[in-house]
């Protein structure tokens, strides 16, 4: 009984282990290197993130300064936003539970959740598409922020 446990407990923790070590998310992650992934993310990002991010990651006109209602414009996804400045993991948290969780308190976004709308595998989709759009030198900027 003794033996059983403690195995069970050491093949727990390698488990854990090997989730933390892969983001800690078990899903798929951003990666732009994957094609089927990439093609994916691209029909997602077309039909959920362009209206506001624009089709070519531009984001809105002049989305430093604050809306009339206190809101930002979105930001580009391209090199010149801050997206790149972001770990994938909180990029993924940000799309699928929106900017405002993470946000300092009444911080107000326009950003929506998405935990309703896209599976977890669309969301990492989108970000690998996102990020596949990236300059070299930007992407390991950012690769170099994950985990």
């Amino acid at each position: 009984m003794k033996a059983a446990l403690i195995g069970a407990v050491l093949a727990g923790g390698a488990a854990y282990g090997g989730w933390m070590l892969s983001g800690g998310s078990g899903g798929p992650q951003a990666d732009p290197t994957d094609a089927a992934l990439v093609a994916e993310g691209r029909q997602v990002y077309a039909e959920h993130c362009a209206a506001c991010h624009g089709l070519a990651l531009e984001g809105e006109p002049d989305w430093r300064s604050r809306n009339p209602d206190g809101t930002l414009p979105a930001p580009p996804h391209d090199e010149t936003g801050h997206t790149w400045h972001h770990p994938d993991q909180q990029l993924f948290d940000i799309t699928k539970y929106g900017v405002e969780p993470f946000a300092p308190e009444g911080y107000v976004s326009n950003m929506p959740a998405y935990e309703d709308v896209l599976t977890d595998r669309e969301i990492w989709a989108s970000l690998a598409y996102i990020k596949s759009r990236w300059p070299e030198d930007v992407l390991q900027k950012q690769q170099a922020r994950n985990p």
